[in-house]
């Protein structure tokens, strides 16, 4: 019996130096590579399968689909592409800007766009409904979060009388945001029609154990003229429905024109990984013929060569000159971001971070007293809002670019999850996002450093704690 204990341990050892390895070749950061090598390799019994489940950089299953497709995907992508030329914006004053944007997207910025903004989740709703009643040949859904509460059936019904007059139907759902939606419910939708399918981050053997990384996106595209994305998911709080959260506060977004079929790529490259399917869709330009406005979509996620989502933001405070306004709900950044923030801070640009006053989740809320007062002693202004959640995603630089999408300032978007990101560089749309977020500063109050100083020593010594652990909050 001894023998066999002696020969468990000692091959519990050899596997966490195996994994060990992997973690020092594979780890995005050296801190996170030193902290899994020295806990793989004294601690293999329990970090092993910690490692595998909350560890993996990468999600490799993702990334070997686009290979498998990658030539399907080429023979769609020159039929469309080449129609997209016509339509591809390079204003001068930002080229320069706008290459980096493109490259980190891999698809072109586009004019001959209309963006409108969606404040809060009636408007949002409103605008959903109304476009997918207007619907002649395809919908396309994908939510982090659908719940099967008073919005959800609502938003249920619609795809449903959809789907029942001809319309090709196709709904996404994260299993893991979605963990509490009844199988009635997506039983209803299949039985009228409406093809539905978990993302499958898990999918396949090799993956079985892959559940940290998740499909954050959220994404309705219309017929391919027509596309929403932002920060609302499917469920009664983000209408302020919910009494422990209060009035929700988030932003989404329109699309019409070129920059929808950008979205609709990003929705066909997911469905594909969910389900081994490549959808038949159209891919014809729907240009606005009135409007002018240049948006770049930039879809960001575990399966890319670099690290998008933080890049992306960094790139935008970096070419911030005269303001720069941030708002997240979980603001646990990098130290990119962070460094960032703090030297557009130094260099004289105002800076502003607004976030929930109330937690949603606890580990990202304690997190980010860590780092905070430091912020503040170099210039960045935060302000916590006050009348219920904030849940919005946007960033302002100057008076000429802004961006709303899915991506909050932590590791999780910008390292775990996948994301899509409107980026618009448009004088009239920055001013429209400043606007709103002139209002919404006006309901917030700003956090001081001698506010912070004062909290006591327990409460200080959980937040470094908590900080520690925000690389799988």
């Amino acid at each position: 019996m001894t023998w066999i204990i002696g020969t468990l341990l000692f091959l519990c050892h050899v596997l966490g130096t195996i994994t060990a390895v992997f973690a020092l070749m594979s780890s995005r950061t050296s801190q996170g590579a030193v902290a899994w090598i020295i806990t793989l390799v004294l601690f293999p019994y329990f970090s092993v399968p910690i490692f595998w489940i909350f560890g993996r950089p990468r999600f490799y299953g993702y990334v070997s689909a686009r290979g498998e497709r990658d030539t399907v995907l080429r023979q769609v992508l020159k039929r469309y592409r080449p129609h997209m030329e016509d339509y591809v914006s390079r204003p001068e004053a930002v080229s320069g800007r706008i290459r980096a944007v493109e490259q980190l997207a891999m698809m072109p910025m586009t004019r001959g766009n209309r963006v409108e903004l969606l404040i809060d989740g009636e408007r949002t709703f409103d605008s959903l409904f109304a476009g997918i009643d207007q619907a002649e040949e395809y919908i396309l859904v994908q939510f982090f979060i659908v719940r099967a509460d008073e919005i959800g059936l609502a938003f249920k019904r619609k795809l449903i009388h959809q789907a029942e007059h001809g319309l090709n139907v196709y709904f996404l759902y994260d299993e893991i945001g979605s963990r509490g939606l009844p199988g009635g419910y997506l039983r209803d939708l299949e039985e009228a029609g409406v093809r539905v399918s978990a993302f499958n981050s898990s999918r396949g053997w090799r993956h079985r154990f892959q559940v940290n990384f998740r499909n954050h996106r959220k994404i309705v595209v219309v017929d391919g003229r027509a596309g929403w994305t932002g920060g609302l998911n499917v469920a009664d709080e983000y209408l302020g429905r919910v009494e422990r959260y209060g009035a929700w506060r988030d932003t989404h977004l329109k699309l019409e024109g070129p920059s929808v079929l950008a979205l609709q790529e990003a929705f066909w490259e997911d469905w594909y990984w969910a389900t081994g399917d490549i959808l038949a869709l159209g891919w014809r330009i729907h240009h606005v013929a009135e409007a002018s406005q240049h948006v770049a979509i930039v879809p960001s996620g575990p399966a890319d060569g670099r690290e998008t989502a933080s890049l992306l933001v960094q790139h935008a405070i970096h070419g911030a000159r005269h303001r720069l306004w941030v708002t997240s709900p979980y603001f646990v950044p990098d130290h990119g971001v962070q460094d960032a923030l703090i030297l557009a801070a130094l260099r004289g640009v105002d800076v502003r971070v607004l976030i929930p006053e109330r937690p949603d989740h606890l580990l990202v809320f304690l997190s980010a007293f860590a780092f905070l007062p430091e912020m503040i002693r170099n210039g960045v202004k935060i302000y916590r809002y006050q009348p219920g959640f904030l849940h919005q995603k946007t960033l302002l630089v100057d008076d000429h670019t802004a961006m709303v999408g899915t991506v909050n300032l932590d590791n999780r978007s910008f390292r775990l999850n996948f994301e899509v990101t409107a980026y618009v560089p448009d004088k009239t749309f920055a001013a429209e996002v400043a606007a709103m977020l002139e209002h919404d500063f006006t309901h917030s109050r700003e956090v001081t450093e001698r506010e912070l100083a004062a909290r006591p020593l327990w409460r200080k010594v959980v937040s470094r704690a908590t900080y520690l652990l925000s690389p799988i909050q």
